[in-house]
């Protein structure tokens, strides 16, 4: 019997992106379901309840939840184009910096959009300082995993599409060719993979979202 796979996601959360990415790098069949997380589905609580959000994989009918979480699901149950290196340290490395991704430069990356002023301004370094370890864990490799697309490349890949949007967003560099050779063509050579390329959610959509996260996130408490 075929596998029955259903991703619960939104247009443009980078999160449920990663799904989608694994999920065709393997070549595995699937159902996509949009949730307007402003009015969550029964369903979407149902598989979710402890944090009722995207994104959700269904297989056979058993939810997994949490990006990362998922991806080790998917690479553990279908072996076909694995997204872990063999060796235990290489793998151990791997997850490593996907949760640094997630746990340190994601935050700091927030931090720039939805400040201003002296909090900005310190939020500035604290990204570029994280983004200094993920340039010197490259080591000049095409990915992180060496020629092929793996588990870290997938869990930063937002960034190839949210960076350039913040920065245009909040007018602040954050990635320069001159001071992040090894991520800008890192970029570059993410983003030209086809299956990459496919599901980036559209450009000027996700610059006005992004806009619009960051004046909620600015407007004086108490303003809608």
């Amino acid at each position: 019997m075929a596998d029955d796979l259903k991703v619960f996601r939104t247009w443009s959360s980078p999160f449920a992106l990663r799904i989608i990415w694994a999920l065709q790098l393997k070549g595995l069949e699937y159902e996509t379901i949009f949730e307007d997380l402003s009015q969550k589905s029964p369903l979407l609580l149902q598989y979710n309840p402890t944090y009722k959000k995207v994104p959700v994989l269904v297989h056979n009918g058993k939810p997994i939840s949490e990006s990362l979480v998922i991806l080790e699901y998917i690479e553990e149950t279908w072996n076909q184009n694995p997204l872990l290196p063999e060796d235990p340290y290489e793998r151990a490395k791997a997850r490593f910096w996907a949760k640094f991704v997630d746990e340190k430069l994601l935050q700091s990356v927030i931090d720039v959009l939805v400040t201003e002023g002296n909090k900005q301004e310190e939020a500035v370094p604290r990204a570029k300082e994280n983004l200094k370890y993920i340039e010197e864990e490259l080591k000049g490799n095409k990915f992180f995993g060496g020629a092929t697309i793996g588990f870290t490349d997938i869990a930063l890949g937002w960034t190839a599409r949210w960076l350039p949007i913040i920065e245009e967003v909040t007018g602040i560099k954050l990635i320069e060719a001159d001071t992040f050779p090894r991520i800008s063509e890192w970029m570059q050579n993410f983003c030209d993979v086809p299956v990459i390329k496919a599901n980036w959610p559209p450009y000027d959509k996700m610059v006005t979202k992004v806009q619009g996260t960051r004046e909620k996130c600015l407007a004086p408490k108490g303003t809608n």
